[in-house]
């Protein structure tokens, strides 16, 4: 087997992480979540922490051939990207009904999220994304 050198690692490296910051850095459904509750502040450590290790997990196995599994079983990736997309025009819904009512904006306001009703929305965020698949 050749190993590869190190001149024709880096400019794949290179692509990659830019790719993976392009990705990680935009604001998404995701990232809005997580500055909401930065915003509310309202179990920021605990989101932050999922969402980091769930991004990590997921780049990993994007990495490791996630693509190839899921391109092998199309129904899969067909069910994933339709639960991904129901549950964020669910959300575009709420978030909407929202901003109609301008007063109910207020990131403060509200009753608070339990920690296990903010967990399971960061997962959802981050788990039936169609765009992490």
């Amino acid at each position: 087997m050749n190993a590869v050198s190190l001149s024709q690692a880096l400019p794949v490296f290179v692509q990659g992480l830019v790719l993976s910051l392009g990705l990680i850095v935009a604001i998404g459904a995701q990232n809005a979540f997580v500055l909401r509750q930065g915003l509310r502040r309202e179990h920021v450590a605990p989101v932050v922490l999922f969402c980091a290790l769930a991004d990590a997990v997921l780049i990993t196995a994007g990495v490791l051939g996630m693509a190839q599994a899921l391109g092998e079983r199309p129904g899969l990736a067909r069910a994933m990207a339709v639960a991904g997309a129901a549950f964020l025009a669910w959300y575009g819904w709420q978030a909407l009904r929202r901003a109609r009512h301008p007063s109910q904006l207020q990131a403060a306001e509200g009753g608070g999220l339990r920690l296990g009703a903010a967990l399971a929305q960061a997962a959802a965020f981050t788990l039936l994304n169609p765009h992490v698949y």
